[in-house]
């Protein structure tokens, strides 16, 4: 920590999309119209899976968490976001650039570890159905779920505190639109090739380890639905996994394009843009991909939107569970 006596910076000036300074109002509007349809779109998901006794099974236990994930996500990046279109100073203090890249990291590693998950409960209900409900249990899932959300706070107090932990000699201008591990990196005023090694390692572990899991389950999800003679429940199966697909798909090649790449192919433009897909337009997406192709979670939105609440003149409320 003795670099924490170096350090003369105190805040961080965040430059954001400089090239967009003219649209300045539409680019807010238009992140405004996409952060709504997230809350909305998430917030309805968790809602719907708790209401509906239908979708009270592991999987949309699973969904539940990754909505909730979701709107975690876009507030650790989208109001500070908001804020620095809104007003000229783009400035973010030391110790909140701190905790929004902790929240970040954190947050990150539980989305991906979250996606193995779902990639596991599809394995089991798909490879092994008679013996679901015994590995895939209550208790099982509330023990995955607490381990899923406490893995990201190692990984994101490692991360932060040794990065923090270095010498910020000025500048402070950050080229990015959050407080984000490689352009924060660039500002530190000391040799950081211990760090990048560590960083680029952890980094390749949190994404590629789910990764296999969910490559593996699928694996042997393909081999088993190729084995069915139904071909209405080789239907059934992949539609209960294509959503998952298409959710993977988009925050591992974002995610990928994004942290590993060689360095000499480093574009902070592109980075920004991809940074902008997995933090703000990828937590939209998710609530619709699963909306559009899952068969029960749509008849449920409908179920839902359509049920009435009647108030009493005695102020009874009847809530579903």
């Amino acid at each position: 920590m003795s670099g924490l006596n170096k350090t003369m910076v105190t805040e961080f000036i965040l430059l954001g999309f400089p090239n967009l300074a003219q649209f300045q109002l539409l680019f807010f509007v238009i992140l405004l119209l996409i952060y709504m349809v997230t809350l909305l779109g998430n917030i309805l998901i968790i809602l719907t899976t708790m209401v509906d006794p239908a979708l009270h099974s592991p999987m949309y236990l699973f969904l539940q968490n990754l909505s909730f994930l979701d709107i975690c996500f876009t507030l650790v990046v989208v109001p500070q976001l908001f804020s620095n279109l809104l007003t000229e100073k783009n400035s973010i203090s030391f110790i909140g650039c701190m905790a929004q890249m902790f929240f970040f990291f954190s947050f990150g590693t539980v989305e991906c570890f979250l996606l193995a998950a779902m990639a596991y409960d599809r394995y089991v209900a798909i490879c092994n159905p008679l013996h679901y409900r015994n590995i895939m249990n209550r208790r099982v899932c509330i023990q995955v779920m607490l381990a899923l959300w406490f893995s990201g706070i190692p990984v994101g107090t490692l991360q932060t505190t040794w990065l923090f932990s270095l010498p910020f000699c000025g500048p402070n201008k950050v080229n990015h639109f959050f407080c984000d591990g490689p352009p924060v990196l660039e500002l530190v005023c000391a040799d950081t090739s211990l760090f990048e090694t560590y960083s680029l390692t952890a980094t390749v572990i949190i994404i590629m380890s789910p990764f296999m899991l969910i490559l593996g389950s699928y694996i042997c999800i393909l081999h088993t639905v190729l084995k069915m003679n139904s071909a209405a429940g080789r239907h059934k199966a992949f539609s209960t996994c294509s959503s998952h697909l298409i959710v993977v798909t988009l925050l591992y090649g974002t995610g990928v394009l994004a942290y590993i790449q060689p360095k000499s192919d480093y574009s902070p433009d592109i980075k920004k843009l991809l940074s902008l897909s997995y933090t703000v337009v990828t937590p939209t997406l998710n609530p619709i991909i699963y909306s559009l192709r899952n068969r029960e979670v749509k008849e449920s939105l409908w179920r839902t939107l359509g049920r009435k609440i009647i108030i009493t003149p005695s102020f009874n409320t009847h809530i579903f569970f």
